[in-house]
């Protein structure tokens, strides 16, 4: 597999970050080259945020990461896009991100590249299904190709014995309300089966842009 697989993301207080390695672990797995890239930070985020430990603890632990770039969408064959949820939708700076991509969409270079979404919401019933679902959206301007995560690679969907996150639509996980809890097992599972799926989808949709 030669796919080419960009794994981006905004995280409050590291718990998309982690779903995001997940994604990776499970692109590299399957052969795929990744790039692992942060959405940058909002300046009014920051100065509000800049009393809270918790938050610049995250924000230090992911300091080492580039920002994503639009020439970092362009190489990518696939794109892995991750955010937490703020009141049911993407997070404000992921959106910015994404308005600033007119030129991409006029040129329509991200057509047929394969796209998958990872959330984090602070509550079970926090916006998980919608954000992703919303984040289609644009995603399907850009012209990009949805992969989501399905039933039968993912045997923790029907788990009904304890609150997790995940849903057909893409992997997701609960911080609570006070950010105190972390990614299950299951959680992460979800993520790098996402990584591993988005990579074969894109090393296959490829063949369509040559």
């Amino acid at each position: 597999m030669s796919a080419k697989i960009l794994i981006t993301f905004y995280s409050t207080y590291g718990h998309t970050f982690k779903l995001a390695q997940s994604v990776k672990a499970g692109a590299e797995a399957a052969g795929a080259e990744v790039r692992l890239r942060r959405v940058a930070e909002l300046p009014q985020a920051a100065a509000a945020m800049k009393n809270d430990e918790n938050y610049q603890a995250a924000q230090q632990s992911m300091a080492h990461l580039e920002e994503v770039t639009h020439d970092d969408l362009r190489w990518a064959d696939g794109i892995a896009w991750g955010t937490p949820t703020r009141y049911g939708n993407m997070a404000a700076q992921v959106k910015q991100f994404i308005d600033t991509t007119s030129s991409l969409w006029s040129k329509g270079e991200l057509e047929d590249k394969a796209a998958g979404v990872f959330v984090s919401t602070a509550t079970q019933h926090g916006g998980q299904e919608s954000t992703i679902l919303s984040f289609h959206i644009p995603l399907l301007h850009l012209g990009m190709i949805i992969v989501g995560s399905p039933y039968g690679q993912n045997p923790t969907l029907f788990n009904v014995e304890n609150i997790h996150g995940g849903s057909p639509y893409g992997p997701s996980t609960i911080a609570g309300g006070d950010g105190s809890l972390q990614p299950m097992d299951g959680d992460l599972t979800m993520s790098n089966k996402l990584g591993e799926r988005l990579s074969k989808v894109a090393d296959r949709l490829s063949v369509l842009r040559s």
